[in-house]
């Protein structure tokens, strides 16, 4: 298992998905945040009329507009990771040499799903990190008790957007195609927005953590968080054992 662990690491940190998403990701949500907010400051009205609640110059509207953000565009960044993760064995031609190794093909399925845990907390992490920077040198000040309440927020939806993007993994894994998992990301998407909608609210596990971290907490319930782990769990337990029923011929 330690051996399919590294090597799924080695995978990740060498790719140009890993290297891009993850700049993508980070980078973008900065960049947009200080695009948004040199908009607001110039008295824009039409950015201020669309920023809402985040049309303030301070830590409540910039971490409001972050969870926008992140909400919006998370999903489709880890998605596009999880969904090469699992499918470039089979664009690649290496999954006939898995079938070689000592290590089960279920125990490469936890390994990759161990090493995207790792990277979406490094992730939630870092992008966290770069928004209360942000934050200090736009000249907010030090964040009152509400905004580490925001910053925590921010943190754990990036999580929990990366966890709910695991059915990707078992799409991807079924139909052996990337293009298969990029597009069930894109659904994901459309399926949390419309439900929205659609009156589900924060009872549809897709759109759960954005609820909740848009609305300072109030949007959905621990309850309704869970739901949203149990949604990533259960898909991964789909996928692993999709993977350790691989057969060469299908």
């Amino acid at each position: 298992m330690k051996a399919a662990l590294l090597v799924e690491t080695l995978k990740l940190r060498r790719s140009l998905v890993g290297i891009i998403a993850t700049l993508a990701i980070v980078g973008g949500t900065i960049a947009l945040l200080g695009g948004l907010t040199a908009a607001l400051a110039s008295g824009n009205p039409e950015v201020t009329a669309k920023a809402g609640s985040g049309a303030s110059l301070d830590w409540t509207g910039l971490l409001s507009t972050a969870t926008q953000i992140t909400s919006a565009g998370g999903l489709l960044g880890f998605g596009v990771v999880l969904s090469w993760m699992f499918a470039r064995e089979f664009t690649d031609g290496t999954i006939t040499g898995l079938f070689a190794l000592p290590v089960s093909r279920g125990r490469i399925a936890i390994a990759k799903f161990v090493v995207y845990a790792i990277w979406v907390t490094v992730v939630a992490v870092t992008l966290t990190g770069c928004v209360l920077m942000l934050g200090l040198i736009l000249g907010y000040g030090v964040p009152d008790d509400d905004a580490w309440a925001g910053i925590g927020r921010q943190l754990v939806l990036v999580v929990l957007t990366g966890a709910v993007a695991a059915p990707t993994a078992w799409v991807a894994t079924v139909s052996r195609s990337l293009l298969a998992g990029v597009g069930c990301t894109i659904g994901l998407v459309v399926i949390a927005q419309v439900s929205v909608l659609a009156g589900a609210g924060a009872w549809m596990p897709l759109a759960a953590p954005a609820l909740w971290a848009t609305s300072e907490g109030a949007g959905a319930t621990i309850g309704q968080l869970l739901l949203s782990l149990a949604l990533a769990l259960a898909f991964s337990a789909l996928t692993r054992a999709s993977w350790a029923r691989l057969q060469m011929n299908r």
